[in-house]
């Protein structure tokens, strides 16, 4: 069982990508420009519509990444993974847009809105200590008036049948779920406000559990704009919530016919679809483009299953001492075999190895380095005892530098467009 609010089970990613109508990452890999070390090492495994957002990257063209983090419990490295694609995604020229989601974590998990700003507080700081730069917008929820009424305007185009098909709701659930996934893409969509110099792409990086959001922030971007497109042979078949506005249309310039309820267009896809965009702002409305997602697989709890914040046996926090981290690392589920002498002769199975896949997501940059301690497992040179020791090193290396720089960050907080 997958949600956006739990995880249960053995998770199939390929199953996920036929079910969910996600499309296979590796299939962009050789268009992306530099791509990040997740992307190449197949930890982000599927997408929606990324190819906007490699066409963005390639003509340096006005687009945005947004994701967000619930404050209702320690950051840990699970985040820390969201954080990297933010952070990739706007050193390569996104604008990037950090939601603390203290209203989700107030309605569904009861934490109080101090608690929720005190917690965010810390995944705020961190997420700064690992390099988000200061041309981004980070905000509380709770204090951002754009995102609250934009999600009042969302709700006027969605029904609760529609809710339960979507995030399986029954008759116990509590209405502020559907509220707060409404929240959630405002959120998503905020970027293309005015505000922000309106329509642009938009990259979501998220856990695949978070897919039911973005399905529905898809559908309520269209639904919302005043025009819908349909590509048809040589343009698009255009419609319009209200059928006036398809006479302004028809003096966009482009070669046209018009039919009762709709106007067919016939040119450029790209000149037409700016015109629209264009036209519609005029009109008054959003214009929205349909955001775009990036899918990365779930980090492994150090115990298995989830890594989750409310199970601390697992995780290692982004602010555990490093004593503390060590220790836990030391209870880690390995690929070990049962004995010393057994490994040694049949070699380890890293793939089953909590320790090598945060070697994968977080520790190691090299992929020289890292395919060294595969290949030294899987020989059985490197026994589970010397490589939790090599990662013991690596984690207190990293947590002792981000405390630094978290201390650096929180002199710096006032340099940053903060809304909390």
């Amino acid at each position: 069982m997958i949600t956006p609010w739990e995880v249960e089970g053995v998770v199939d990613y390929r199953r996920l990508l036929e079910e969910f109508g996600i499309s296979p990452f590796q299939d962009l890999l050789s268009a992306i420009p530099n791509p990040h070390r997740l992307m190449t090492r197949g930890v982000i495994f599927g997408h929606r519509d990324y190819g906007r957002i490699i066409e963005a990257m390639k003509y340096c063209k006005d687009f945005a990444v947004m994701s967000g983090f619930m404050p209702s419990g320690a950051i840990h490295f699970g985040h820390k993974m969201t954080m990297d694609e933010i952070i990739w995604h706007q050193k390569i020229g996104a604008k990037a847009f950090v939601a603390i989601a203290d209203m989700e974590a107030h309605l569904v998990r009861g934490l109080s809105y101090e608690k929720t700003k005190e917690i965010g507080m810390n995944y705020v700081k961190s997420i700064i200590a690992l390099g988000l730069e200061k041309n981004a917008l980070i905000y509380f929820q709770s204090k951002n008036v754009n995102v609250k009424n934009l999600a009042y305007e969302l709700s006027a185009e969605v029904n609760l049948n529609e809710m339960r098909a979507i995030y399986g709701f029954t008759g116990e659930t509590q209405i502020a779920k559907a509220f707060v996934s409404l929240i959630q893409s405002a959120d998503i969509l905020q970027p293309q406000l005015s505000d922000f110099n309106g329509p642009k792409p938009v990259v979501v990086p998220v856990g695949v559990d978070q897919d039911p959001h973005l399905r529905l922030t898809r559908d309520l971007a269209s639904r919302i704009n005043l025009f819908s497109l349909e590509k048809i042979n040589k343009g698009y078949r255009i419609r319009s919530k209200i059928e006036k506005n398809l006479d302004r249309v028809a003096k966009l310039g482009f070669e046209f016919r018009r039919f009762a309820g709709h106007i067919d267009l016939f040119g450029s896809h790209e000149e037409i679809e700016k015109a629209l965009r264009d036209l519609e702002i005029e009109l008054g409305g959003y214009a929205f483009i349909s955001p775009s997602s990036i899918y990365h697989k779930f980090t492994t709890g150090l115990t298995g299953g989830k890594m989750s914040s409310s199970k601390p046996e697992s995780y290692i926090s982004l602010l555990d001492e490093p004593e503390v981290a060590v220790k836990k690392l030391r209870n880690a589920l390995t690929g070990g075999r049962n004995t010393a002498e057994e490994q040694r002769k049949l070699g380890g199975e890293p793939e089953k190895c909590v320790v090598f896949e945060l070697y994968i997501y977080h520790l190691v940059e090299s992929d020289e380095e890292l395919k060294r301690i595969e290949e030294d497992c899987r020989s059985g040179k490197m026994l589970c005892g010397a490589c939790k020791k090599l990662a013991s090193e690596l984690i207190v290396e990293f947590l002792k530098e981000h405390k630094e720089r978290r201390d650096e960050a929180e002199g710096k907080l006032g340099d940053f467009n903060l809304i909390c």
